[in-house]
């Protein structure tokens, strides 16, 4: 039986990479050209599954991408990390004289920009994806153009890579979540990771108190993030992720938590990729 994911992007994109790597068994792409439309797709049942960004090492999280699963009601089951690497690439015969504009996602020129730094005469220019370039300026065969993406992408699109390695912190890791619109995915033994949600009345302290709760219960926090409520000024709602060791453990800290806070959820119970 073939799996439809959904990713953000087309052929040869990052979120095609984890895809790759992270199953087994066969697979069909459904692209998708925002995590919006991602979503939607998930949630009409067009694909089982989706693949979607959430924090970067360098950038940080990305934050709307909480939102959305949030508001959607999806459900992470599972994550993975993918070392990102950027490189240069443009038609076959050119080199990186021959290049008057390179056009790629604003994140991937940020984290290229100190390589562009050496070479004044390229303009950068900004695009919706860093595959979705390189497919262009092979169909369209620009001349003077290049794209920054990945060495899939120029396999792929067969563009020659000018330069490899151009990112300017070596490490560079984004963590992608596989969601889905019902939570049922792994066995209870497997789970050593959740991802929650909930709200806090205004009052000092109660940040504190809750964060002490998750220690005590032998829970590692490995992320907490903040989001603004719309509908009440001032006031946050908060993603945080654990790991345990034992299911136990989570149970009893979930249980707390829905004592202790407001509007609790759980996004997600899944395996840690980093175990």
């Amino acid at each position: 039986m073939i799996t439809k994911i959904a990713i953000q992007g087309i052929k040869g994109s990052f979120h095609h990479q984890v895809v790759e790597k992270y199953f087994s068994e066969p697979f069909d792409l459904e692209e998708c050209h925002s995590f919006e439309s991602l979503v939607k797709n998930v949630m009409n049942n067009k694909s089982s599954k989706g693949i979607m960004a959430i924090e970067n090492s360098i950038a940080g999280s990305i934050i709307p991408n909480y939102a959305l699963i949030d508001a959607n009601n999806l459900h992470i089951i599972g994550e993975y990390y993918l070392d990102i690497h950027h490189h240069l690439l443009a038609l076959r015969g050119q080199t990186i004289a021959d290049i008057k504009e390179v056009q790629s996602h604003p994140m991937a020129l940020l984290q290229c920009a100190v390589f562009f730094s050496n070479y004044p005469h390229i303009k950068l220019i900004e695009s919706s994806d860093t595959a979705e370039t390189a497919k262009r300026i092979q169909e369209q065969k620009l001349l003077g153009v290049a794209a920054i993406a990945s060495k899939k992408a120029a396999e792929l699109y067969d563009l020659e890579i000018l330069a490899n390695g151009i990112h300017t912190v070596k490490n560079n890791t984004t963590r992608f979540v596989i969601i889905k619109s019902e939570n049922k995915e792994i066995l209870r033994k497997e789970i050593n990771k959740a991802s929650l949600k909930f709200e806090l009345e205004d009052k000092p302290g109660n940040l504190a108190i809750v964060l002490k709760k998750i220690s005590d219960c032998q829970l590692n926090m490995t992320k907490i993030q903040s989001l603004p409520i719309i509908e009440t000024p001032f006031q946050y709602s908060f993603f945080v992720d654990v790991v345990f060791d034992r299911y136990e453990f989570y149970e009893e800290a979930k249980f707390i938590l829905q004592q202790k806070t407001r509007h609790f959820k759980v996004l997600g119970e899944y395996k840690n990729a980093r175990t």
